[in-house]
């Protein structure tokens, strides 16, 4: 799966960091209605998984995004705008 962080890049990641992302991307959600600070947290350790675990696609790379994620300085609205019904990654 190729994920892409706003303003960052993309990066490509395999099947079995899904359920770790998938899990992350549920405690984003859950943290829309909490304070600013747990937000931040919930996002950032999401997008740190993503760095971690993916291998960075080259920026000269035209590949299509699967998933597109909101930089780590988003707010909730922002996340908010960017939800579908699972969520921000699929699955």
């Amino acid at each position: 799966m190729i994920i892409r962080i706003s303003g960052e890049g993309q990066y490509e990641v395999d099947d079995e960091t899904l359920t770790q992302l998938n899990e992350l991307d549920a405690a984003v959600e859950a943290s829309l209605d909490a304070d600013e600070a747990e937000f931040a947290a919930a996002l950032l350790a999401l997008l740190t998984l993503v760095r971690d675990s993916g291998t960075h696609v080259a920026d000269e790379a035209l590949v299509e995004s699967d998933v597109i994620l909101p930089a780590s300085d988003a707010t909730a609205a922002d996340v908010r705008a960017m939800l579908r019904d699972d969520g921000l990654i699929p699955g």
